[in-house]
C-alpha cells in the first residue's frame, strides 16, 4: 500500500490515550481511530470535549469522515465511536474477535442490549476498508485482547495496544482472552512489515528518564530498541517475561466502565424507567 496518509494524533492524558484523524490527501476522505469518551469516574460525568476536537479539526480541513475504527475494545477509556458515528453517519467497525470479548463481559456486566446496531462492520484478518486512493488494510494481531487489530494505511501502521514505544515494551495479555505466545506472534507480523513503516500507539505513559509523551516510532526503531521484545528476543523468553510482569500488575482503574461502553461500540447502557444510565462494578468479596 503506497502513499502517505496525513495524520493528527490528539492525545488524552487523563487516560493516557491516543486518538487519530487520519485522511487521504487526494480526496480528503477521512477515519477516526480509538476516539476517546471523556468520563470522570468520581462523578460519573460523561463528556464529548476529545471528540469533539476530532470533529473540529476533520472540519477545518474539509475532511469527511467515513469509518470510526477500533483497535480493540479498551479497558482503559470509554469510546466515542458511537458519538461520532450520530454526528458524522461514519460507519464503526471493530475486530470480528469482539464476539469473544462480548462472550465474557456481556454476562459479569448485565449486558443484554448487545445488537447489530453496535458495530457496522466486524473484521477479519486481511480485510480492507474504503478510504479514498489509500483504503485501510486489517491485521489480525491478538494477543493483548482476542479483538486486537492493526490498521495499515499507506506508509503507517495503527498497532493499537500490542506494543509501545521502544522505551516502555508491550502490552499485557492477563486479561480474558489473552496470551503472550499469541501476541509475541502478532508483534512479529507488524514487525515484519518495511522497516520505514510508521508505527503509532495507543498509549503513552513516559518511560522512566523521558521527558515528554511520545506516540510514533518504526518498525525499524521496535526491532532494534523495543526493551521486550527488540534485539531478536525469541518466543519463549518472551513468553517468560510478559506472563511473569503480567503477574504483578493491578486491573485498569476504569476496567468495568470502559468495557460495558466499547462492547457495546461506545453505545452507553439504556436509561432505566426514571431515564438514569448506570455503569455496573462487580463486587469480589
Amino acid at each position: 500500500m503506497a502513499g502517505a496518509p496525513d495524520i493528527t494524533a490528539f492525545f488524552d492524558e487523563a487516560t493516557n490515550s491516543v486518538s487519530y484523524l487520519v485522511a487521504d490527501p487526494a480526496t480528503r476522505a477521512a477515519a477516526v481511530i480509538d476516539p476517546v469518551l471523556d468520563f470522570d469516574a468520581a462523578s460519573g460525568t460523561i463528556a464529548t470535549r476529545s471528540a469533539d476536537k476530532i470533529l473540529a479539526a476533520a472540519a477545518e480541513r474539509g475532511l469527511t469522515i467515513h469509518w470510526v475504527i477500533e483497535t480493540h475494545a479498551h479497558a482503559d477509556h470509554l469510546s466515542a465511536a458511537s458519538v461520532i458515528r450520530e454526528r458524522t453517519g461514519a460507519k464503526v467497525a471493530v475486530g470480528a474477535g469482539i464476539a469473544e470479548v462480548q462472550r465474557v463481559f456481556a454476562p459479569l456486566l448485565s449486558v443484554d442490549d448487545l445488537g447489530a446496531r453496535d458495530f457496522d462492520r466486524l473484521l477479519e484478518d486481511d480485510d480492507r476498508l474504503p478510504l479514498g486512493e489509500l483504503g485501510i488494510e486489517v491485521i489480525a494481531t491478538p494477543g493483548h485482547t482476542p479483538a486486537c487489530v492493526t490498521y495499515r494505511i499507506g506508509d503507517a501502521a495503527f498497532v493499537g495496544d500490542t506494543m509501545f514505544m521502544p522505551d516502555y515494551g508491550t502490552a499485557r495479555c492477563d486479561f480474558p482472552g489473552g496470551d503472550a505466545r499469541q501476541l509475541y506472534r502478532s508483534m512479529r507480523r507488524i514487525l515484519s512489515l518495511p522497516p520505514a513503516t510508521r508505527l503509532f500507539m495507543c498509549h503513552d505513559y513516559k518511560a522512566p528518564g523521558r521527558e515528554e509523551f511520545a506516540w510514533e516510532t518504526s518498525v525499524a526503531e521496535q526491532l532494534e530498541r523495543n526493551v521486550h521484545i527488540g534485539g531478536g528476543v525469541d518466543e519463549d523468553a518472551y513468553v517468560a517475561m510478559r506472563e511473569a510482569r503480567d503477574a504483578t500488575l493491578k486491573a485498569p482503574k476504569l476496567l468495568y466502565p470502559a468495557i460495558q461502553v466499547n462492547i457495546r461500540g461506545g453505545r452507553l447502557p439504556p436509561p432505566d424507567a426514571q431515564g438514569r444510565r448506570y455503569l455496573m462494578i462487580p463486587l469480589t468479596l
